[in-house]
């Protein structure tokens, strides 16, 4: 009686449960990872949720739908003349990223939230800064904004780098600072 199929058969079997299992435990350890990082704005944490309305006030926009791509969340009024002094370096690294391919994301986004209390004032300046990307959010509630209490943002314009898993990566990235934290994570050709 000839063994060596059954042997086989069982080598096969094994090896399959054992390539299974390594791969569930690595997952697992991915899952296990995300959900332990602690919710906060330090690098390291992960970002608060946002959900705000959208410009038109006709949509509720959340931060959680850019899951998968490097987000810029970027704290800025119509009122703040640095803000819109750093507006045109904003759109640049929109210009230049949300088409570039990342190692370990899907794209680039802007998160823009406004600490206006002024709907025509906030769509003007994002108009007259020619703010082109979709996510525009805000209560319109001035200091007492929802978001800049969970992001503890006490001078604007503020922003924080959050990576495909929703982790900060860096905080107050202006100027050609932007631009060389996010050359880190483009695809080299």
């Amino acid at each position: 009686m000839n063994t060596r199929p059954a042997m086989d058969k069982l080598r096969v079997t094994i090896l399959s449960a054992v390539a299974l299992l390594a791969i569930y435990g690595f997952t697992e350890r991915l899952d296990q990872k995300a959900a332990k990082a602690k919710v906060g704005t330090a690098i390291g944490d992960m970002a608060p949720e946002l959900a705000f309305m959208n410009l038109d006030s006709t949509k509720v926009l959340k931060l959680s739908e850019l899951r998968g791509k490097y987000v810029l969340i970027d704290f800025w009024a119509s009122w703040c003349g640095p803000c819109r002094r750093e507006n045109p370096n904003v759109v640049a690294a929109y210009g230049k990223y949300s088409q570039a391919k990342f190692k370990d994301g899907k794209g680039f986004e802007i998160f823009s939230v406004s600490l206006d209390k002024s709907r025509e004032a906030w769509k003007r300046a994002v108009e007259q800064d020619k703010l082109s990307w979709k996510y525009h959010v805000s209560d319109l509630k001035y200091w007492a904004s929802e978001a800049s209490r969970l992001y503890g943002v006490s001078g604007i314009p503020m922003s924080f780098l959050v990576n495909p898993e929703g982790i900060i990566v860096g905080k107050n990235l202006r100027g050609l600072a932007l631009h060389q934290e996010l050359d880190k994570y483009v695809k080299s050709l």
